[in-house]
């Protein structure tokens, strides 16, 4: 029992002084992608390639919204064939706008991987550059909490912008 004592206190003593020689990075890849002017430039990138489409949708949700006031305001006059005709349009029209929103957002979303994929891709080589160079052991990504005394993500952002 005492021969196991005094393992357990040397297995201790040996992991509390390799643990002080370890050499530990954290990287915020929410941040990084948030904030890193490469990342901003790829967003507005995206607004920019997709706005056309964007004010598309929105004419077709305003001419949406102009037939349904139509609708209601002139319905109980109108004859029922020309009302039927307007709600027919309104039908049509509901079913392309949920289309064309669907698509969008696919297509946005399929873009915005491909951005961020590159963009993730060359952080990840910048940060094992980093970690070679200034000997990490370990670095960490979207842990829930750090210490600023490890936080390397501004380097990393630097480092991404050359």
């Amino acid at each position: 029992m005492r021969k196991l004592l005094v393992y357990l206190f040397l297995l201790m003593s040996c992991a509390t002084a390799s643990a002080a020689d370890l050499k530990i990075g954290f990287v915020n890849t929410e941040k990084l992608f948030r904030e890193s002017p490469v990342a901003v430039r790829a967003q507005k990138k995206l607004e920019q390639e997709f706005a056309r489409r964007e004010q598309d949708i929105q004419k077709q949700i305003k001419q949406a919204r102009d037939i349904q006031a139509a609708l209601e305001k002139d319905g109980l006059t109108m004859a029922e064939a020309e009302k039927t005709r307007r709600e027919r349009d309104l039908a049509n029209l509901s079913r392309e706008i949920q289309r064309a929103q669907r698509e969008y957002r696919e297509d946005l979303n399929q873009r915005r991987n491909e951005e961020f994929s590159a963009i993730h891709q060359k952080a990840r080589k910048l940060i094992q550059d980093i970690a070679e160079k200034e000997k990490y052991d370990l670095i960490l990504e979207n842990v829930v909490h750090a210490s600023p005394r490890i936080d390397i993500t501004d380097r990393v952002m630097k480092s991404l912008e050359r």
